[in-house]
């Protein structure tokens, strides 16, 4: 019995070690930033609050992408999101916030079924095709991105990434999410 134990108590402990060093190694990612000049810009959306303003996390991927494209990397930015909970469109807050902060409304694309990562991946390479548009970074929490480059790259497109400068305790949630989430779209 204390064999059939032993091997219990080796098990979870390799699980947590894999877990530990998968974390860390997400976390180091995603906060080490890949900024190129590139197309485009896609930011990815978050909850919008009840009164239809962004909320602070998705305020600061998109206080992100002006902070970048006003330093000229981009032209252009896609928006993607769907609608949320609250009943609102993430890409069209998104768009509204991006304006009022002097990014001129030509330059803003948006994808309106972005309802999760894999989605804004293939929904980003259809609408890059269109537009001719060939390199593009991703912009979101730094907890997100190990994930969504995953994603991008399954769809075929290499990206740059930047992460919103933007910390609560909800990442903590967020990370551990995060591990399974991404072994889900590993094995999509």
């Amino acid at each position: 019995m204390k064999t059939k134990q032993k091997k219990i108590a080796i098990f979870f402990a390799l699980c947590a070690a894999w877990f530990s060093v998968h974390v860390t190694l997400t976390i180091y990612d995603g906060l080490s930033d890949n900024i190129q000049k590139c197309d485009v810009a896609i930011v990815l959306g978050n909850k919008v609050e009840l009164d239809g303003t962004p909320s602070k996390r998705l305020k600061a991927r998109l206080d992100r992408s002006v902070q970048l494209y006003h330093n000229r990397l981009f032209q252009y930015i896609i928006v993607s999101g769907g609608i949320g909970k609250e009943g609102f469109d993430e890409a069209e807050a998104m768009k509204e916030y991006l304006i009022n902060k002097h990014v001129p409304s030509e330059f803003i694309i948006l994808d309106n079924a972005g309802v999760n990562s894999y989605a804004t991946a293939l929904n980003s390479k259809r609408i890059m095709r269109q537009q001719g548009l060939k390199s593009a970074m991703i912009i979101t929490q730094y907890f997100h991105i190990t994930r969504t480059r995953l994603a991008f790259k399954k769809v075929g497109l290499k990206t740059y990434s930047a992460h919103a400068e933007y910390f609560e305790l909800r990442d903590f949630f967020s990370i551990f999410r995060e591990f399974f989430a991404y072994y889900k779209y590993l094995f999509i």
